[in-house]
């Protein structure tokens, strides 16, 4: 890994040490571990064994509208509902670890900007750390996503394993060597805003021609709705009409299945920019797996996975033929909260010296 990578890992975790040490007790079992995955649309617990075996779960609506006060206190709500639905005394908790949209300062455990949320500099860690009293684990969603698909799903035990998950936006993560790639100080491979053309609608952060204006289920959902309106689609225009709302990945499944000419190509106009965006990311990391995850991804594993991948491997440098490959993620919606209890397990124990993550 990076001396920089290195740097801020070192940084957080000794932040998390200091909370070990002043939350520890000889008393009380501390045998339970929390992962929570933030996604734009809903939030997601579950409390695992020691072993990282489910024992509990919950999720709610996000509805980030409602402002950053009303969405930490559901965060907090959440976790408990899964506490109680594994029987788990909050004072059982080990670890927790939290995969949030958008950019992090991962040393100050914040979220620096979510914009499919509308949330800017939310101090997440602290807010929970004072709740559950339990060192706080703050990692990007997607990077969750990817580790949980290294520790136990389509890209166990890969080199380089690379995650792309199109949803509200599109989310990317990177797993190298069994470690999380990050930056100095901030979450990266915000693979989403990465340019692809030179212009187009503007994603979440206002930027123009990016790989999340195109290709994220949000797009494709605004282009479906434009294609209700023209009359294009009269299967979908019957099931939703233009709510852009009411657009979820099954119904675009359900279009395409039912006959939907102008949906289906949506899903391919889509599945090529993904591979154009797999091109790029093949040429900077040389990743063995590529794996795409999500409930477009899903619905549409020929249609959008099997041609992201084609699409790529017909454009990538001769010399990088044959050297990767393109696969739907296993883990399904519970990817994001096993990886983050992964990584937060891992992250704690290393400053006990189990399994040191350098």
């Amino acid at each position: 890994m990076s001396e920089t990578n290195s740097a801020s890992m070192n940084a957080a975790n000794a932040v998390v040490d200091e909370v070990v040490s002043s939350t520890m007790s000889k008393d009380k079992p501390r045998d339970v571990w929390v992962g929570f995955d933030l996604g734009g649309t809903k939030m997601y617990a579950i409390v695992f064994d020691g072993e990282l075996k489910p024992i509990g779960k919950a999720r709610k609506k996000t509805k980030g509208f409602e402002g950053v006060e009303v969405g930490l206190k559901k965060i907090q709500a959440t976790i408990q509902e899964a506490l109680e639905q594994a029987q788990v005394d909050p004072s059982r908790i080990r670890g927790i670890g939290i995969g949030c949209p958008g950019p992090l300062n991962i040393e100050k455990g914040m979220m620096l900007e979510a914009p499919n949320l509308g949330w800017k500099n939310v101090p997440i860690r602290k807010s929970l750390e004072t709740a559950f009293g339990c060192p706080v684990v703050v990692l990007n969603d997607v990077d969750a996503g990817v580790y949980g698909e290294w520790c136990f799903g389509a890209g166990k035990g890969a080199r380089c394993l690379v995650g792309i998950f199109p949803g509200t936006g599109v989310g990317g993560g990177c797993v190298y060597h069994g470690q999380i790639f990050q930056g100095a100080n901030h979450s990266c491979m915000e693979v989403g805003h990465i340019p692809l053309i030179s212009d187009s609608l503007p994603d979440g952060c206002g930027n123009m021609g990016t790989l999340e204006a195109v290709a994220s289920r949000l797009a494709i959902a605004a282009g479906a709705a434009q294609a209700v309106y023209r009359g294009k689609a009269p299967w979908l225009q019957k099931k939703t009409g233009a709510n852009l709302a009411e657009i979820r990945s099954g119904v675009l499944r359900d279009a395409v299945e039912n006959g939907d000419e102008a949906i289906k190509q949506l899903i391919v106009a889509a599945a090529n920019h993904l591979g154009l965006g797999i091109v790029t990311i093949v040429h900077l990391l040389s990743p063995e797996i590529v794996v795409i995850g999500g409930g477009l991804a899903e619905a549409f594993p020929k249609l959008l996975v099997k041609t992201a991948e084609d699409y790529a491997k017909n454009r990538v440098m001769p010399s990088y033929t044959g050297t990767f490959k393109v696969v739907l993620a296993k883990l399904g919606d519970d990817s994001g909260a096993i990886g983050c209890a992964a990584w937060a397990k891992r992250v704690i124990q290393s400053r006990q010296g189990i399994n040191p993550l350098f």
